[in-house]
This record gives structure tokens, sequence and C-alpha cells, in this order.
């Protein structure tokens, strides 16, 4: 297997495609440690190496935007217009740069999730381009209309040009893509016991009472928190460092621990529409109670589909923000389709991955 390198190339929006993108990484390390991994993605260091726990490359590179948003659900639709066309009207000189870049460092294989002009690069240096994901933007922006229907459609035709596309549950058609493999769930797996977590955390709530907030990288300073008094014999626990000091709120700040690592000690997950989160509550089998976003193509598919593999609670907006969050002393509703067997998405992708250099 000479020189194999692989570039990962990683939408840059919230935390949810890097973290599900380096579990995959982290598995192919894990069979195929000679593997180098190029991780180009302006997402930060830590979290990064919180899922890839060997070496990789760390290239700060944005090849896309996604949306732009001040937290997890505010979305600056302008912005993000100005900055797409900013991009494609750029995409000459990004190209050359990265093409420039892979050959230099001999990369053999490019795997997308799922900046669409990877495909762009990977036919400019002559190498294939996998990409990962259970959507495409083209599907967040074309409900949109105006000035989007256009990038949405430079958008498809960019996926229309990717050699395979590994399609993850929780999808939309994603119809562009030529070739498609669907594939189990991604995302990290626990790697410590429920025992360790408790401990650590000084947790003697039983798990029933024990919630997960869970809202992104971006976090979502509109939670009302002040409902957290209404439940002093519960426990919520939080990855965001902004959340108010409460008696019964723990703040998790050390980067060391995923919300993956915290879900088996939780009897619900409470969280907006997001794979990744989803993926992982799937993945652990911890019931999610989530809200719904009108304003999102993909949160309407997530909330659906994910219903048929955990108890859920769907959640309308008023609810959640304005209500007395009575919804947690109700049982959650459970799985559609119980017969649906949850498998390993990073199994297969990185397999697939490690066979493309074995063959190449």
């Amino acid at each position: 297997m000479p020189y194999p390198v692989l570039y990962v190339a990683i939408t840059n929006h919230g935390f949810g495609h890097a973290t599900r993108s380096a579990s995959i990484a982290a598995e192919i390390k894990r069979l195929c440690p000679d593997i180098t991994i190029i991780l180009t993605t302006t997402a930060p260091h830590w979290l990064l190496a919180s899922y890839i726990q060997t070496d990789f490359i760390h290239r700060p590179r944005a090849l896309d935007i996604g949306i732009l948003q001040s937290d997890s659900i505010t979305m600056d639709k302008p912005a993000t217009l100005e900055k797409l066309k900013q991009i494609r009207a750029q995409q000459n000189s990004l190209i050359a740069s990265e093409v420039t870049f892979l050959k230099q460092n001999r990369v053999g294989l490019i795997l997308a999730d799922i900046p669409p002009i990877a495909a762009l690069i990977a036919r400019a240096a002559g190498i294939p381009c996998w990409m990962c994901s259970n959507f495409g933007f083209d599907f967040i922006y074309r409900p949109w209309g105006g000035e989007f229907v256009e990038i949405a459609d430079w958008i498809a035709d960019c996926f229309s040009q990717c050699d395979h596309l590994f399609r993850l549950p929780l999808h939309e058609p994603m119809s562009a893509f030529p070739v498609i493999t669907d594939v189990g769930f991604t995302g990290g797996s626990p790697r410590y016991s429920p025992e360790h977590i408790r401990q650590m955390l000084g947790i003697q709530v039983p798990q029933e009472r024990t919630v997960l907030m869970s809202f992104g990288g971006l976090g979502l300073s509109a939670i009302p928190y002040h409902n957290l008094q209404r439940f002093p014999d519960w426990q919520f626990l939080t990855f965001d460092r902004n959340a108010p000091n409460l008696p019964n709120l723990i703040k998790v700040i050390d980067n060391s621990y995923r919300p993956v690592d915290l879900m088996p000690i939780c009897g619900r997950v409470l969280s907006k529409p997001g794979y990744s989160t989803f993926s992982e509550a799937c993945r652990t089998q911890t019931p999610l109670a989530s809200i719904t976003r009108d304003d999102f193509a993909e949160a309407r598919v997530l909330v659906e589909n994910v219903q048929h593999y955990i108890p859920y609670q769907v959640l309308a907006p008023t609810e959640f923000f304005e209500g007395d969050w009575e919804f947690l002393r109700q049982p959650m509703q459970p799985p559609r389709s119980s017969q649906l067997e949850i498998t390993d998405g990073n199994q297969t992708v990185a397999q697939a991955v490690i066979n493309f250099f074995q063959n190449a």
C-alpha cells in the first residue's frame, strides 16, 4: 500500500459534520494505522482530537460554509447568500490551490462531508471523490427561493461529479449523486462505563431523571433555564460553558468527554434537530426529545425518521421556549419500527477506504 493518504474535506457548519467525519477517520486509523489522514476543516483541533485519539493532520481551511448562524437555530440568510456567491466566484483559485496541496502530499482519495467543491477539486487532481452524508446543502437552500435556487443548482452539479456517495440514515433522497450506497449510523461510541461517568460528575439522581441538554457546537442562548428550578430532584447536564450556574445543572468543560460519553447515564437527550446528536442517540439507544424547525429542510427529515429507531418526544418550539417543560414528566413514545437494526456506518465506510488503498 504505497503512500496511502486520505484527504477528508468537512463542511464548516457547526460541529456535527466534523464529529461524524472524525468518527470515520478514527475507525480508519484503528483498522489501518498506516493511512495518513488530513482533515480539512476550520473546526477546532480539540474537537477532532476528542474523536481521533491518534495522529492526524489538521488543515484549517474552509471549502464551504453551510449556513452562517449566531447560534444553533438562528440563521443569517442574506450573509449566507453573499458568502456562497463569493465562494462560487473564487472557486477556480480555491480548486487550484487545493490541487497543488493534494499533489504535493500524494493524496490518493478524497472523502467529503459534504463540501460540493470537493468533487471539482478531485476531478482537477485526477483522483476519486467519495462523499458521506445524510443531506446536501442544495436540499437546504432550494426551498429558500430567489438566488438560492441558482446556488442549489450549482451544488447539485458538483454532486453529480462525485464518484460515490455513502448515504447515512435519516436522509433526504440526495438524487444528484450518480452512485449511492446506504450505510449505518456514524458517530462516536462511549469510551467510559456509566459508573465512571456518574462518579466523575458526582451524580446520584437515577437515570430516568437525568437529562443531557445538547444543542450543538454553536449553543443556544434562548434556552429557558429558569424551568430547571421546577425540577429540583432532576439532574441536567450541558456542554455549554455559558450556561447559568444552577444547583441541578452540571456544566461539563473537560474536552476529553463528549456528549456520546454521557448518553448512557441519561433518560433522555433534549436537543434541536441535528444528525450527529440523533445518530449518537440511536447508537447508544438513548431516548430523544427534540424541538422542531420549520425553516430548515433537514430538520423535518431527521425528526420524522428518528422516530423509527428510539423512544422519542417531538416538541413544538412554543412548548420548549415558552412552556413550563411539563413534557419532561410525560412518557416517551416508543419507536415506530423496533425491528429496524442499528448498524455501524463508521466501519462500513472505513473498510471501503482501506479496500480502495489496498487495491490501488
